[in-house]
Order: C-alpha cells, then sequence, then structure tokens
C-alpha cells in the first residue's frame, strides 16, 4: 500500500455563509467526504464555511483543528466563533500567522467561494505551489464561478504560462477526492525522477 501523502486538508471561505445557503452545505458535504476518507479537516476556526467544514467532518466522527486568532487591532475579522468546536486548535496572534499556520498545517487546500481573506488565501497557495512546483502543496477550486474568474485573471494580469495547470476546478466532494489522488499520483512521479536523476548522478561520479 502506498503511503498517504495528504494527511490534512485545509478549507477556505466565506465567513458570512449563513447556514441555509448552497455554500454552507456544499463545505459540510466536503469536509464529511474527506473525513470519511480518513483526512483531518483543517479551518480557521470562524463561522460560515469554516463552521460548516468542521460540522461536516465531525458529522462522520472525523479529526478537525482550527486555526484562530484574536482579533485586536483588526475590526473587520471575525471574532472567535465558539460554534466552531474542533478536536484541536491553535491560537495566534494576528492575521499574517494564521494564514501560514493555516497552510503549513495542511497539505492540501479547498478553496470555496468567499470574501477578501479567501482572495488571500488562495493567492498565496497558488503563489507558493508555483514557486515550488514538483515539491508544492495542491489545491482545488470548488464551484464552476471560479472558471470565469481565472479567465479574467489569465487575461488581464501577467500570469506565468503553465501556472493555472498547478490547480483543478471541481464541482463535487467526489471530485475533490478524486483531484487529490491525481496531485498525490504526480508528486510519486516526480519524487521517482528525481530519485533516478540522483542515482544517475551518483553512478557517472
Amino acid at each position: 500500500m502506498v503511503d498517504r501523502q495528504v494527511k490534512s486538508v485545509a478549507i477556505f471561505g466565506h465567513a458570512g455563509a449563513p447556514k441555509d445557503e448552497d455554500l454552507y452545505g456544499d463545505t459540510f458535504g466536503v469536509a464529511k467526504k474527506l473525513a470519511e476518507k480518513g483526512y483531518i479537516v483543517v479551518n480557521g476556526g470562524g463561522p460560515g464555511v469554516m463552521e460548516a467544514a468542521t460540522m461536516g467532518a465531525e458529522s462522520v466522527s472525523g479529526e478537525t483543528l482550527t486555526v484562530t486568532l484574536e482579533p485586536r487591532y483588526a475590526p473587520n475579522f471575525e471574532d472567535k466563533y465558539l460554534g466552531n468546536k474542533p478536536d484541536r486548535a491553535i491560537e495566534t496572534h494576528n492575521y499574517i500567522e494564521r494564514m501560514f499556520t493555516l497552510i503549513a498545517e495542511s497539505d492540501f487546500f479547498v478553496v470555496m467561494n468567499g470574501g477578501t481573506g479567501t482572495l488571500s488565501e488562495f493567492a498565496t497557495v497558488w503563489l507558493l505551489a508555483w514557486l515550488y512546483k514538483g515539491r508544492h502543496k495542491g489545491f482545488v477550486l470548488y464551484g464552476d464561478f471560479w472558471r470565469e474568474i481565472v479567465d479574467v485573471l489569465v487575461k488581464n494580469m501577467k500570469i506565468q504560462k503553465g501556472s493555472v495547470d498547478i490547480f483543478e476546478i471541481v464541482t463535487s466532494p467526489d471530485e475533490v477526492v478524486a483531484a487529490i489522488g491525481r496531485y498525490e499520483e504526480r508528486m510519486r512521479n516526480v519524487e521517482r525522477n528525481w530519485k533516478e536523476d540522483e542515482d544517475e548522478a551518483a553512478f557517472m561520479v
């Protein structure tokens, strides 16, 4: 059996998503499916999408982790949400520390619909994946609406050629799990190729 490379998956998205909105239900379903497959579900510890992520995983007794912050000096950041009750929580001191702790604690990312905070998380994981391509953490964008957004970015900004190929756009929990599997296989192929190159170099020496 091949060792699993992805053990924890972070879900990013809108803190203001109400429980009766499709975004909340979609997130719940994604987190539930991830937990059923044995992944630790990670989120920012707030309401909306973050609560849905914890609730979805906990509904099938999955393992959950949140990364929170006390929003001192950040009046437009949502307060810590008592309704989001994970198995384990990490508290940070500012937004940057929180975001990079979320990234450090996760092996893969699912980006749902959201606002400026979600955009910052999307842009950061995309940049890191591009910079460290081949050793990068994978991610997917969840929802057909992302296709238009990505098209606009590529058309109007100086997006590096090939960087769009780093991620996938998916529309169901099953597609998220399948995308993780494809990502893991790509990473295993990269490791095999690097190992073969190292072995050949050692032989030539």
